[in-house]
């Protein structure tokens, strides 16, 4: 059994943070997204694992995930010159799949349960695939699975007007190497793309097997910064344990399950847990509140934060109103002009949202 990692991708989404890095590298809870999936696949004893890359970003997740030695794995990069379509990942991944069974995995995909169940059933039953779905408030804007009673899937539509269910296609996915020829005949979609839908719908019409099983849990796709906020929550309140490696002041309080780094100083500061910061901070006057993550040397003075994700060497001084709800970039500075200016310069990138109050 193998694994395919799509980790491709120009992240629109999630600009402009990703503008500047890859999106499936974004931390959740101070580790990028794409490493828990990768943990995922591995506690499933699937070790052998190619990770798509695009030439954009393809340099930047090679250097910071590595071979795989640290997660027990061995990778192998796969590069994807034009965002052609999952089935088409699929496809210029055949050289390194083979003839082996794989599991196919959104990089940027975070569920709470593990992979086991799911590849015991594929593999008891001797599927060509075996999909996952979650039902969702908002069914067009998914890929939409339509199945029996015995949940075998009857039919696949992408992103339907009129959806037969609410049971959306959560982005993992088990095959048997019979999809390969499938792929090799598929037509590009209307958008020019080779759909993973459409190939999973000509198994079905071609009467392989091919069946669903629904996750009782949480499925969160990280593409928007309120996921991205949503995962770093959950995880936080799930994984999140206590531990303290910082240098405090007397006149500091730590309150609740809160993880910080080394050589990490808190000076007059309130944190209040679940809380993450990273190693090399300095936080100075500040009340961290809950579901907050900090990566590392960043520094913070003056300030009230909560339900907030701060990236790597950041900066964030003297902000009187709470900020609450943010995902502020690697090492972006903020700070508070004391003499309100008679006029407002900025420079801000693409998709970025600035509210003044």
């Amino acid at each position: 059994m193998k694994a395919l990692i799509l980790s491709g991708g120009k992240g629109t989404r999630l600009r402009p943070l990703t503008y500047t890095g890859a999106k499936q590298l974004v931390p959740v809870a101070n580790k990028p997204i794409l490493w828990y999936g990768i943990e995922a696949i591995v506690r499933a004893g699937i070790t052998d694992i190619g990770i798509i890359i695009s030439p954009e970003t393809g340099e930047e997740i090679q250097k910071k995930t590595g071979d795989g030695s640290r997660f027990g794995a061995k990778i192998t990069y796969i590069h994807q010159d034009s965002p052609d379509g999952l089935a088409h990942a699929v496809k210029i991944a055949q050289p390194f799949l083979t003839d082996s069974p794989f599991v196919m995995y959104l990089g940027d995909n975070l569920i709470a349960e593990d992979l086991d169940l799911y590849l015991q059933d594929f593999k008891e039953k001797q599927l060509d695939a075996l999909i996952l779905l979650r039902k969702v408030s908002n069914p067009t804007a998914f890929g939409v699975a339509k199945i029996n009673e015995k949940g075998e899937v009857l039919e696949l539509i992408e992103k339907p007007k009129n959806p037969p269910s609410n049971l959306a296609l959560v982005g993992i996915y088990f095959f048997s190497s019979a999809i390969h020829e499938v792929i090799n005949h598929l037509k590009p979609s209307a958008r020019g793309e080779l759909e993973i839908t459409d190939a999973i719908q000509s198994l079905i019409e071609n009467k392989k097997p091919v069946s669903a099983q629904e996750l009782k849990n949480w499925w969160l796709d990280t593409g928007k910064k309120d996921d991205l906020l949503e995962a770093n929550r959950i995880i936080l309140d799930t994984n999140l344990t206590a531990d303290y490696k910082y240098e405090i002041t007397d006149n500091s309080q730590i309150i609740g399950r809160v993880k910080i780094g080394k050589n990490t100083t808190i000076i007059n500061s309130t944190i209040r847990g679940p809380v993450i910061i990273g190693d090399n901070c300095h936080l100075e006057n500040c009340f961290i509140g809950p579901y907050s993550s900090i990566a590392d040397n960043v520094h913070l003075s003056e300030i009230d934060l909560e339900h907030s994700v701060i990236l790597k060497s950041a900066e964030v001084k003297g902000i009187e109103q709470r900020i609450v709800d943010s995902v502020i970039g690697q090492r972006a500075k903020i700070h508070f002009v004391p003499k309100r200016p008679k006029a407002l310069s900025f420079m801000i990138g693409d998709d970025s949202q600035i509210e003044l109050t």
